[in-house]
């Protein structure tokens, strides 16, 4: 009734688990994942006790194949009808089918990822997903920006590195839904990503957790909540600030006003419009973002 991918970033440091499915709410139901320790996807008539019980044998360093054993080995059924995906910090995904899961049903796994699906229209579900996986491919493609884009679109910057496995995991997730994806339709699609430190304002490790419970085409209603998500919570790259001097600086001291701000410290002044547009995230003493800066001129 789902389909599923779990994976982890080249360096194993971020993890996650992208999913969608003919079901209310498959965000509730379907994934886990600990920072530093791993991912589970646990889906067609769901356990969800393989979740905490899964990231707890990961966390004491048991294998993913192994994981997948111990949790078929002590659930007292219907194991035939089980699927579940995991993934560590290191190492080979793995995946199970129950021989009993409604048709077409099946999975395959690599390193560092694994794909499982059960009433899809077919097997291509799961080879898309994997092939577009293996490509490194992400999706939506990074939008341009450049240091003097005045129009920059609020809803479609670049993912930052940070993000990169988030989009990767959603076009796993797309190609299996354009394969055909579950058979009897579209309602629910999640995303979770976990990474120790990177969550909001550096106090989580939740890095993304988005869910689309119930819309007709809910794998690109999840595509336009992460890029918003990559708006607002993510760090900019350091790489495209700008030096908040000159006529930049001019420009930006004029407009704050405008908006509310009076502080005679511009940094200050910026912050506090920024806090206020929810883009605290973004905010870098003696810079600016150019997502901001777009922002900022749009107000």
């Amino acid at each position: 009734m789902t389909f599923s991918i779990v994976g982890r970033s080249a360096d194993g440091k971020i993890l996650g688990v992208a999913v969608a499915s003919k079901f209310l709410g498959v965000g509730a139901a379907v994934p886990a994942a600990l920072a530093d320790v791993g991912a589970v996807a646990t889906q067609s008539y769901a356990n969800l006790a393989y979740r905490p019980q899964g990231l707890t044998l990961l966390g004491t360093g048991v294998a993913a194949p192994e994981v997948v054993k111990a949790l078929i080995a002590g659930d007292a059924g219907p194991v035939g009808h089980r699927q579940v995906g995991v993934v560590g910090v290191s190492g080979p995904g793995a995946t199970f089918t129950g021989d009993d899961c409604h048709p077409w049903a099946g999975g395959t796994a690599g390193n560092g990822y694994a794909i499982q699906g059960n009433m899809l229209a077919g097997p291509a579900v799961v080879a898309d997903m994997q092939s577009t996986w293996l490509s490194g491919v992400t999706w939506p493609p990074p939008a341009p920006l450049t240091s003097t884009s005045t129009t920059a679109r609020p809803a479609d910057p670049p993912p930052a590195s940070d993000s990169v496995l988030a989009y990767r995991l959603l076009a796993a997730l797309r190609a299996g839904d354009q394969a055909g994806g579950d058979r009897r339709g579209r309602q629910s699609a999640a995303l979770l990503v976990v990474a120790k430190g990177l969550g909001y304002g550096g106090t989580s490790d939740v890095l993304v957790d988005l869910r689309v419970d119930d819309h007709p085409d809910p794998v690109a209603e999840l595509g336009r909540l992460l890029q918003m998500h990559t708006l607002y919570f993510e760090r900019p790259d350091p790489a495209t600030l700008l030096p908040l001097t000159g006529t930049l600086a001019t420009e930006v001291r004029q407009r704050l006003p405008d908006l509310g701000q009076h502080d005679e410290d511009l940094d200050e002044a910026l912050a506090s419009w920024a806090g206020i547009e929810n883009l605290e995230m973004r905010i870098v003493p003696g810079a600016i973002d150019p997502l901001v800066l777009a922002q900022l001129r749009a107000a």
